[in-house]
C-alpha cells in the first residue's frame, strides 16, 4: 500500500477514514481479468463501542479478521447468498472496518458484467455491496486477504488530486438495513456516499419486527 493509505487506514477514528475513502480505487485480478471500482459509499463500523457492528459483542471465527490491524479486507457471507466486503481499519484488536456499499466499475466492465447478468445498466453492476462484491469476484475465501504486496490480487488506491471527490459532494446520513440502537441517524450518520452519483443504492431503513 502507498505510505498515504497505510497513514489513513491505520487510524482509529473510522469515521473520519471512511468518508476519506469515496473516490478511491479499488481493484481485483482474477484469471478472468482485472475489475476495478470508483468508491461512491460506504459505512463506517466501529467495533465495541458501535452496536451496528459485527464486532459489537467481540472476536469470533466470523468477524476475526475485523480485529486484524489495518490492511486487509474482511468478507462476510450474509442471507445465505451474498458476500460483503469491508476494508479493516485501526490497530490490531480494535476492530475497525469501512463496509464498501457501491461503486463504479472503471476497469473490466465486461468482466462485471458476466459476474452480475442480471444488471440492467452498467450503473447498477456496482450499485449496493453483494453486488460490489460480486461484480469484483470477491467471496469469503478472500477474507482477511491483504491490500496489496507480494500475492495479493487486491489493490486499494486513495483518489488522486485531480480525482478527489470535493468535500461539498460529501453527504452523510443512517446505515443501510442496520436494526436497533445502530441504526439511529442522529447518534450514528455513519453512511457516506457522492452526492448525485447514479451508482449509490438507495436508502433503506432495517424491517421491523413483527
Amino acid at each position: 500500500m502507498a505510505p498515504e493509505l497505510v497513514e489513513l487506514l491505520s487510524g482509529n477514528d473510522v469515521v473520519a477514514i471512511a468518508p476519506a475513502l469515496l473516490g478511491a480505487r479499488l481493484a481485483v485480478a482474477s484469471p478472468e481479468g482485472t475489475v476495478a471500482v470508483r468508491l461512491t459509499e460506504v459505512e463506517a463500523y466501529a467495533g465495541e463501542i458501535d452496536p451496528g457492528s459485527h464486532a459489537f459483542r467481540g472476536r469470533t471465527a466470523r468477524n476475526s479478521s475485523m480485529f486484524e490491524a489495518a490492511g486487509r479486507v474482511y468478507v462476510y457471507f450474509t442471507y445465505g447468498m451474498h458476500h460483503c466486503v469491508n476494508v479493516v481499519c485501526g490497530a490490531e484488536g480494535v476492530s475497525r472496518a469501512v463496509l464498501l456499499r457501491a461503486g463504479e466499475v472503471v476497469e473490466g466492465v465486461d468482466v462485471a458484467r458476466g459476474r452480475r447478468p442480471a444488471a440492467r445498466k452498467d450503473r447498477d453492476l456496482a450499485r449496493g455491496p453483494a453486488r460490489l462484491t460480486s461484480a469484483l469476484g470477491l467471496t469469503r475465501e478472500d477474507d482477511g486477504e491483504l491490500l496489496g504486496g507480494a500475492g495479493s490480487r487486491i489493490c486499494l488506491e486513495l483518489a488522486g488530486p485531480a480525482d478527489a471527490v470535493p468535500a461539498e459532494l460529501v453527504r452523510s446520513g443512517p446505515r443501510v438495513g442496520v436494526a436497533g440502537p445502530g441504526g439511529d441517524g442522529e447518534a450514528f450518520p455513519w453512511r457516506f456516499w457522492i452526492d448525485g452519483d447514479p451508482t449509490v443504492s438507495p436508502y433503506r431503513a432495517a424491517a421491523r419486527r413483527k
